[in-house]
């Protein structure tokens, strides 16, 4: 479409994917509560899943928030035994942060309610368009610098 033809907001990607995306963080959050868990949580979660070991710091910086708040979800996740804090052997002043097998677990379940919920948000799509929709959000998400 160019300039020149008027789109209506509604039409636009950018519109749906908030719109869809805040409906489907919100019911997201909702089931985690469940968990006794909030959403930061479950990413700092899944960043320790796959990254091993990190600094408060780097978990910060990777989920984009200000190192205080990774201290106060890293209180609330190694209270639940979900995490372990450990001093930085090359640095004594730093801490890092490990995911503990009862942390495995608990993403394990966070997972399950997420599935739960993309089978609840795609139930009017066939199988074809779950992929297609899948592997576009996995190449948006990709260039955006995001973990697919």
């Amino acid at each position: 479409m160019n300039a020149a033809t008027p789109v209506p907001l509604a039409a636009t990607l950018s519109y749906r994917l908030g719109t869809v995306g805040t409906i489907a963080s919100h019911r997201y959050t909702e089931r985690v509560e469940t968990l006794g868990l909030k959403l930061k949580d479950v990413v700092l979660l899944h960043l320790l899943q796959d990254g091993g070991p990190a600094s408060q710091l780097e978990v910060a910086r990777l989920m984009g928030v200000a190192p205080s708040l990774v201290v106060t979800v890293a209180d609330r996740l190694e209270a639940l035994g979900a995490i372990r804090r450990l001093r930085d052997p090359d640095d004594r002043r730093r801490q890092q942060l490990v995911l503990t097998e009862p942390g495995r677990e608990l993403l394990a379940r966070c997972t399950t309610l997420a599935q739960e919920l993309d089978a609840e948000l795609t139930a009017d799509l066939d199988e074809a368009a779950r992929q297609a929709l899948n592997a576009a959000l996995g190449t948006l998400a990709a260039g955006l610098g995001l973990p697919t």
